[in-house]
C-alpha cells in the first residue's frame, strides 16, 4: 500500500473540488507557487499551511495524510455520454477513489461479506448467449428470482455485499455540481475484495436502475477482461443490464411487433425500465424486427418521450454504506465520520445519505395524454405491509 503524500492528496483535494491551483490560493490564502511546489515534491508541506487550506475547504487536515486508495483509477469503467468533459471526469476519479477508500474501511472493519459473482476471463469476445447466461447466473448470485422484476436492485446489490453510492460533485461552498455526461463508475477487485457502484442520480428512477446493472455488467464481464475496449465494454454492459431487468424468455413472451408504444408504458410499470430500453431489448432478442423498432422511435421522437417518458419509476436509496457509518459513529455520524475516515463531509454525506423516512420514500405515478399507466412501487417494505394488510 502506497504511503500519504501530503502533495499528491493536495491535487487529490483540488480535483475533488474542482479548483485549479489559482482558485485554490485565492480562497486559502496560500501561495499558488507554494501550492505547486508541494504538489511536485520540490517543496515539503507544512502542516501551519495545510490547515490553512483544510480550513478554507472544509476539509479535516487528516485528508492530507490518508493513503490513497486501493482501486487502480486507470481500470476504472464508466458510463458517460460524449458530452463528458475530461476535467469532470477527472474529479470523478478522485471522488470515486475516496469513496472506494471509505468503503474497504467501513467495509473490512465490520467484517461485511464481499461479493461472490460469476465473471468472464480470457481474451475471447463474449456472444450475446454468453452475456445472457452471465446475467441469468448473476441474478441467481443475487438470490433474485430468474424470470420475474427485481423490485429493489439497489437492495439486492447491498445484499450481495456490493455497496452502492449516490456522488455528487462538491463546490468550495459545500454545494453540489451536476456532473455532466457521467451516470456511474464501479470497481470490484475480485473475489473477497470490496466492490462499490457509484452513481449520479438522475431525474428517472429507471435511468438510475439501468446504471446499477450498467455498472454491475461491468464488474461481471470486465473484472477479468481488462483489455477489452471502451466501445465494446459499453455494449455488453448495456446489453448485460437488460438481460438482468428483463431476463430472456419474458422479453420474447411479452414483447412483439404488435405492441404500441401505451403497451410498453404498461412493460416500463411492471420492469422498472425505460420505454426506449424495453424497445431495445425486444429487438435484441428477436421479438421485434428492424422497421418496427424504428417507427417505434419515430414515435417516441414525435410525442417528445425521447427526453420525457410518461410512468415515473421511484428512485431506489442505499442503506449499507449509512447502517455502517452509523453503527461505528452514532445516529449524527459525518462530523466525526469525515474527520477520522479523512474524507470530505460533503462526499461523505452524498455516498452514505440518511435514509429517508418511511412517508418520503418509494414511487411516484404520472400520467400522460396518451398513457395513465401506474408505476409499480419498488419499495419491497411497503409491498410486504401491503401483504400483511
Amino acid at each position: 500500500m502506497l504511503a500519504a503524500a501530503p502533495g499528491e492528496r493536495l491535487k487529490t483535494l483540488r480535483d475533488i473540488l474542482g479548483l485549479t491551483q489559482s482558485q485554490l490560493a485565492e480562497v486559502s490564502g496560500v501561495s499558488q507557487p507554494w501550492i505547486s511546489e508541494v504538489e511536485t515534491s520540490s517543496k515539503e508541506a507544512t502542516p501551519d499551511k495545510l490547515q490553512q487550506i483544510a480550513h478554507a475547504t472544509g476539509t479535516p487536515v487528516s485528508f492530507f495524510s490518508a493513503r490513497p486508495a486501493s482501486v487502480p483509477l486507470d481500470t476504472l469503467r464508466f458510463r458517460k455520454s460524449s458530452a463528458a468533459r475530461k476535467t469532470t471526469t477527472r474529479r470523478v476519479h478522485a471522488i470515486y477513489g475516496e469513496s472506494y477508500r471509505v468503503t474497504e474501511d467501513l467495509v473490512g472493519a465490520e467484517g461485511y461479506p464481499t461479493p461472490s459473482l460469476p465473471f468472464a476471463s480470457g481474451e475471447a469476445n463474449l456472444t450475446d448467449a454468453d452475456i445472457e447466461q452471465l446475467a441469468s447466473e448473476t441474478r441467481e448470485a443475487l438470490q433474485l428470482a430468474p424470470d420475474k422484476p427485481i423490485p429493489h436492485l439497489t437492495r439486492a446489490l447491498e445484499r450481495a455485499g456490493i455497496a452502492v453510492a449516490p456522488m455528487v460533485l462538491p463546490d468550495i461552498e459545500g454545494d453540489e455540481q451536476a456532473a455532466v455526461g457521467h451516470f456511474g463508475v464501479s470497481y470490484w477487485g475480485g473475489l473477497g475484495a470490496t466492490a462499490l457502484i457509484g452513481y449520479f442520480p438522475g431525474r428517472q428512477g429507471d435511468r438510475d436502475r439501468f446504471t446499477l446493472g450498467h455498472e454491475l455488467g461491468h464488474l461481471v464481464l470486465h473484472t477479468f477482461r481488462p483489455r477489452t475496449s471502451h466501445s465494446q465494454a459499453e455494449e455488453e454492459a448495456n446489453l448485460f443490464a437488460t438481460a438482468l431487468l428483463v431476463p430472456l424468455e419474458r422479453a420474447q413472451a411479452s414483447m412483439s411487433d404488435k405492441l404500441s408504444l401505451t403497451d410498453y408504458a404498461r412493460l416500463k410499470a411492471t420492469w422498472g425500465v425505460s420505454i426506449q430500453a424495453l424497445i431495445m431489448r425486444g429487438h435484441t432478442v428477436g421479438a421485434i424486427g428492424d422497421t418496427r423498432k424504428n417507427s417505434l422511435f419515430v414515435q417516441l421522437s414525435a410525442k417528445g418521450w425521447r427526453k420525457r417518458e410518461p410512468v415515473a419509476v421511484g428512485h431506489e436509496s442505499p442503506k449499507l454504506l449509512w447502517t455502517l457509518l452509523s453503527r461505528r459513529y452514532g445516529s449524527r455520524p459525518y462530523v466525526q465520520g469525515a474527520d477520522e475516515l479523512a474524507i470530505h463531509p460533503t462526499v461523505l454525506r452524498s455516498i452514505a445519505p440518511t435514509p429517508q423516512s418511511s412517508q418520503t420514500r418509494g414511487s411516484q405515478v404520472s400520467s400522460t395524454r396518451s398513457s395513465t399507466v401506474k408505476v409499480v412501487d419498488f419499495d419491497p417494505v411497503r409491498k410486504s405491509m401491503r401483504r400483511r394488510a
